[in-house]
């Protein structure tokens, strides 16, 4: 059997067992037992349990129609605004499913914990999203639309995930710590705020926050409407 081969079977057995187990009752050794290995097989492709999970996490990422979608577009200003506003409603929205919840506590575990899981999550994310942010921020720029701020235009991208995800532990207990007013817009606000913050004009954010989105992938525009 190829390495690659062996790899997605660990991959397949490590998806039954979180779903079946979450992550706190998943083990390796439970993992390797569900694919007919030896643990010791195991740790040659995954160092560890963090490993296993930030892994599954950047292929559902990677098969996402909407995000797959979203990066294949030229990247522009708009692409920009789309990324972010695809970003603020994964956040706002995460608290509303119990899984993407459980995740979101899991980050947050190991942000106070030793950082593995988040720092390999971390590195996926910006191999997968950072350089379409990168390209469609200094196009937005070329074009007038926005004002070129700091030398780390990565470190903008982290700024603004930073901002949602705190947005949104903010509201993962049962009664929120903090409701922001039960401000209907929030979407909207955290859109706008992180936009400014990444140096898009007034004019810029207007035009392109305002327009009519396209209807996602395989949604047809009757479907949209409904």
């Amino acid at each position: 059997m190829t390495s690659d081969l062996r790899r997605q079977l660990i991959l397949s057995a490590a998806k039954r067992c979180f779903a079946r187990h979450g992550f706190a009752g998943t083990t390796t050794k439970s993992v390797a037992a569900a694919a007919s290995i030896s643990e010791g097989l195991l740790f040659k492709h995954f160092p560890s349990k963090a490993a296993l999970y930030a892994e599954i996490l950047a292929e559902e990422c990677e098969a996402d129609p909407d995000l797959l979608h979203l990066l294949g577009l030229e990247p522009s200003t708009a692409t920009l605004v789309e990324l972010v506003r695809g970003m603020v409603e994964h956040f706002v929205q995460m608290t509303d499913d119990e899984q993407e919840a459980q995740r979101l506590r899991l980050m947050t575990t190991s942000h106070l914990d030793d950082g593995e899981f988040v720092r390999l999550l971390y590195g996926k994310v910006s191999e997968l999203i950072g350089p379409v942010f990168i390209t469609s921020l200094e196009r937005a720029v070329e074009a007038g639309e926005a004002s070129r701020i700091g030398s780390e235009p990565l470190n903008l991208f982290w700024f603004a995930h930073h901002t949602v995800l705190m947005a949104a532990l903010s509201r993962l207990p049962a009664v929120p710590c903090l409701t922001y007013g039960n401000a209907a817009d929030l979407e909207r606000q955290l859109c706008e705020f992180i936009l400014r913050g990444i140096g898009l004009n007034e004019a810029a954010i207007a035009s392109h926050l305002d327009r009519e989105r396209p209807p996602a992938p395989g949604q047809s525009v009757t479907a949209e409407s409904a």
